[in-house]
């Protein structure tokens, strides 16, 4: 081999080994971009976790707070209710004062129950037991089942006892509900029946759950002043008008019907009290 051909040949080699340099840097460049890439998914990743898990706990969070707010404004507003008709009768009539505090007695023991059912949700027993009734022993009480609609006669009767009389009107085929809209449902009466109790005003109020082929319907009529009369609302009750304005029960409700594709309004009546209906799907995908 001629002097021309080893020049040759050491070209190529240099050659070679600057293209192998160079596809070594390529390499490790490409590995290095991979690599970051791959942080910033998995950075990405977790900041989506971390927004997911802050939205579920805030969603937790606001539905315990309807919960508890639906079992102790209830309960407490009978028991308000009915200790101050108690200490009203006291003096002069003993046996009334006493059947009184015999319903404040129930509205906390029920309020203790459900109280007790809500937590028992949130954080079982590591024995496994429900823990134990109002009056001390483990039974059915603590074991009872969410509120829902068949379970409606009990809130009736003590809202009837604590002086609002309620007339009950079912309509249509009455069949079984899924948990969430049944306890939905119960949970609309209870607040509008305890705010037409708490606010007074009202002589009676009506109840009507109408079952029909795709939706729910439930509506709450109570008596009261006209507006046409010019009542204004008094001190603490809530701010219920045309536009569907309400308190926090009201609003807590409003959340609950739209979670299964439904509205519920609530509104004053112009021939006096108020009116919440509600309209729930019942074949919602």
């Amino acid at each position: 081999m001629g002097i021309s051909g080893t020049g040759a040949l050491v070209a190529a080699l240099v050659a070679a080994c600057a293209v192998a340099g160079w596809l070594a840097v390529a390499l490790v460049r490409a590995r290095r971009l991979h690599r970051k890439a791959l942080g910033d998914r998995r950075w990405l990743l977790e900041r989506e976790r971390e927004s997911a898990a802050r939205t579920a706990v805030d969603t937790e969070r606001a539905r315990i707070a309807q919960e508890l707010h639906d079992i102790v404004s209830h309960n407490v507003s009978v028991m308000v209710v009915q200790a101050g008709a108690a200490r009203e009768v006291l003096a002069t009539l003993p046996d009334e004062a006493s059947t009184a505090l015999r319903a404040v007695e129930g509205a906390g023991r029920d309020a203790m129950t459900e109280l007790r059912h809500l937590l028992g949700l949130l954080a079982p027993s590591q024995s496994g037991e429900d823990g134990e009734d109002p009056d001390g022993s483990t039974g059915a009480a603590a074991l009872s089942p969410q509120p829902s609609l068949s379970r409606l006669s009990p809130l009736i009767d003590r809202i009837a006892f604590a002086g609002l009389p309620v007339e009950v009107r079912i309509s249509g085929e009455p069949r079984p509900l899924p948990a969430g809209i049944d306890l939905t449902a119960y949970r609309i009466v209870q607040e509008a029946l305890t705010n037409a109790l708490k606010h007074g005003g009202g002589e009676q109020a009506e109840v009507t759950v109408r079952y029909a082929d795709h939706y729910l319907r439930v509506e709450v009529l109570n008596s009261g002043p006209s507006v046409l009369s010019g009542h204004r609302p008094a001190p603490g009750e809530p701010a219920v008008d045309g536009r569907g304005g309400a308190g926090r029960g009201l609003l807590g409700l409003r959340e609950r019907v739209a979670v299964y594709g439904g509205d519920l309004d609530a509104r004053r009546r112009l021939g006096g009290g108020y009116r919440v209906r509600a309209r729930i799907p019942l074949d919602r995908p």
